[in-house]
């Protein structure tokens, strides 16, 4: 995760600390979606300048994780506040054309205390040093937030299974390659469609794992990428290879083996550092949350 000083950077006016590409919140938004109020406004300040402000955020986990993290950020700062209102659908808005999705009669929801605080629990939950938090949330009420809870599930689901030590999309990805889905660009697609979890970029550092590790379950690819940020590298070697489950892949896919017990398992999930001594498990039977 980010850290908290990282993340205020990310949304103040543009300053001289925003030297490097990516570090404001607009340095990917096109003059044409700005207009006269430019690309170095801060969020709080644009929100200031609006009468009314409108929170549309789609039901996939990440967007979700952003909305609860803006409105843990806006929560301080009442007269804004009481300009939000937020706009939940159960289809991703951004696959629309905003002269679309603009005609749409949704029903805005006021930006309440009780969303407000439940906002605030699901992003410090998420940042939490261990998922028990996000966990525990899933018995609240969480009809404030419309979206929340199925969110919060499919990130549970990416913590390493309890049977298999892989999380939901690694796991996905054996079925679809033991079906026949070799591509590794119809691949990330498949994934993104079902899963929603990890973009493109994510999905790729995923196949990397899951192909250069000590017991590799996957085989197809060439040379390792050197840089993770080559993405025409990454492009080509995608739109070339052809993958494969290996005989231990296949004992994996077929729940047989345990991936945890042949690999070093080293990555995040949220807040919390999953290693092998120290591996959170998912029971996607029980929908349970198993400690180390």
């Amino acid at each position: 995760m980010p850290s908290p000083a990282d993340l205020a950077t990310l949304l103040e006016p543009r300053s001289a600390v925003h030297v490097d590409f990516d570090t404001h919140w607009l340095d990917f938004a096109s003059s044409r979606w700005t207009g006269s109020i430019g690309r170095d406004v801060g969020l709080v300040e644009l929100c200031e300048r609006c009468d009314s402000v409108e929170l549309w955020a789609d039901p996939r986990p990440n967007d979700q994780l952003v909305l609860v993290w803006l409105l843990d950020v806006l929560r301080p700062h009442r007269h804004v506040v009481a300009k939000l209102s937020l706009v939940q659908t159960d289809v991703e808005i951004g696959i629309y054309r905003g002269e679309s999705s603009a005609k749409w009669q949704l029903p805005a929801l006021a930006v309440t205390d009780e969303r407000l605080e439940l906002a605030s629990w699901a992003w410090n939950a998420y940042r939490a040093p261990t998922p028990e938090p996000c966990f525990d949330l899933l018995m609240q009420d969480r009809s404030a937030i419309p979206q929340l809870r199925a969110a919060l599930i499919a990130l549970l689901e990416e913590l390493p299974g309890r049977d298999t030590g892989l999380g939901a999309t690694e796991l996905r990805t054996l079925d679809l390659i033991a079906d026949g889905v070799t591509r590794p660009r119809v691949l990330s697609s498949e994934l993104n469609r079902e899963r929603g979890v990890f973009d493109f970029q994510e999905t790729s550092l995923i196949l990397d794992g899951l192909v250069y590790c000590r017991s590799p379950v996957l085989a197809g690819f060439s040379a390792e990428i050197e840089a993770p940020d080559d993405l025409q590298a990454r492009d080509s070697r995608h739109r070339d290879s052809r993958l494969s489950l290996t005989d231990f892949g296949q004992e994996v896919s077929d729940r047989e083996l345990d991936f945890s017990q042949h690999n070093p398992i080293h990555r995040w999930w949220g807040g919390t550092e999953l290693t092998n001594e120290r591996l959170w498990r998912w029971d996607a039977e029980s929908r349970t949350l198993v400690a180390p």
